[in-house]
């Protein structure tokens, strides 16, 4: 039926590594103890089961890996055009990099190959991030409002007067925006699992806790979770539906949804510049990506879909003469900004600046006019 062995990776931590061969004429009776065993296994430690399973019923076998919370990882064929060979985990994170292929020996099958990551990652990180669940833009307005920005700026050269408003921003930023430590995705909550599917889950364990005491029933238990699984489907498929609904407005999401789907990470390949050298490190590929996008962008592609942006006043036509940057030209790009993308080097938010589109508009008008006299344009 197989073999369970208990492997510890670092002390105080236990992993369970099965491994498993039905043979074809297995008796009912042996696969029914087969599923018990692996229910209390999966519930009492991290396990990590792989082998060949030859279930007739594949119903049933499929029912005991979803009552489990077992997911399977391998996504290829091991045998011709055949899935023979599965691999199944009941911890996200505790297994990775899994490779299909190779031949052992005489064997028709293919090689598994994969890494036991030792213990399971737990969401844990030193990065923190902006918490926009609880801004105070109304203390960020008043904080930006006292800064009498024509007289500060007055004088001041491009680079001098960006400095000056970025220090200002980002030290009201500070005040008014509170930070929170940003979560691995180990750790992250499934978008799916709203609070009702939590308390759901939470009284699922305690019946199966009160059925091992003899406290309740086997089918009181079997009821909850068959409730229980057909709940996940129906939180899942409504979330997948949500995020095809809205793929236009919000693509980062749904692309983000279909990665965290991929059994394997991609990493780029080196790339090459435009002088023909290989870009193999990540900080090398990011600007040969960088300097093709800004070789490609241009008026149309700056600017949100279905918009354009005022024009700016132009002096009567004369010539050699700088247009006027006009504030509410400067407003509106503001107002337009995309808020889920990720902030630039100067570490100001584009969900700040499209909040705060009305009092950051003069001033950075004044520094868009400055540079747009003198041809100077700041470092970040």
């Amino acid at each position: 039926m197989g073999r369970i062995k208990s492997i510890s990776a670092r002390p105080n931590t236990a992993i369970m590594l099965g491994v498993c061969y039905r043979p074809p004429n297995q008796v009912e009776e042996t696969d029914e103890t087969f599923y018990k065993r692996l229910a209390v296994v999966s519930q009492s430690c991290a396990l990590v089961l792989v082998g060949e399973f030859n279930f007739p019923d594949s119903r049933r076998f499929l029912e005991c890996v979803e009552d489990n919370f077992l997911t399977q990882l391998v996504g290829e064929p091991t045998r011709g055009g055949a899935s023979l060979d599965l691999l199944f985990t009941n911890r996200e994170g505790l297994v990775g990099d899994v490779v299909v292929g190779g031949r052992l020996r005489l064997s028709d099958h293919e090689m598994i190959k994969f890494s036991i990551l030792g213990e399971v990652r737990k969401g844990v990180s030193k990065t923190t991030t902006m918490d926009f669940r609880r801004p105070n833009f109304g203390l960020f307005r008043t904080l930006v409002e006292r800064v009498p920005w024509e007289t500060v700026l007055k004088g001041k050269g491009v680079q001098e007067g960006w400095t000056f408003f970025k220090k200002e921003i980002l030290k009201a930023q500070g005040q008014a925006i509170p930070m929170h430590r940003k979560m691995n995705c180990q750790g992250r909550r499934p978008a799916w699992l709203n609070r009702e599917l939590l308390l759901g889950l939470g009284e699922k364990r305690g019946v199966y806790h009160f059925w091992k005491k003899g406290q309740a029933t086997q089918e009181e238990y079997r009821d909850l979770v068959r409730s229980c699984r057909e709940e996940i489907r129906k939180g899942k498929t409504q979330l997948e539906i949500n995020l095809a609904t809205i793929v236009k407005d919000n693509k980062k999401c749904f692309y983000k949804y279909v990665n965290n789907k991929k059994r394997a990470k991609e990493n780029i390949h080196p790339l090459l510049d435009a002088e023909g050298n290989t870009a193999t490190r990540d900080e090398e590929k990011a600007e040969v990506l960088n300097a093709f996008f800004a070789s490609v962008f241009n008026r149309e592609t700056s600017y949100p879909q279905g918009t354009q942006p005022p024009e700016l006043e132009d002096k009567d036509g004369e010539q050699n003469i700088p247009p006027i940057i006009q504030e509410e030209a400067v407003n509106d790009l503001l107002c337009h900004l995309d808020t889920r993308k990720s902030m630039g080097p100067d570490g100001i938010h584009p969900r700040v600046l499209r909040e705060l589109a009305e009092e950051l508009a003069k001033p950075l008008s004044i520094i868009y006019q400055q540079s747009w006299s003198t041809g100077e344009v700041p470092e970040d």
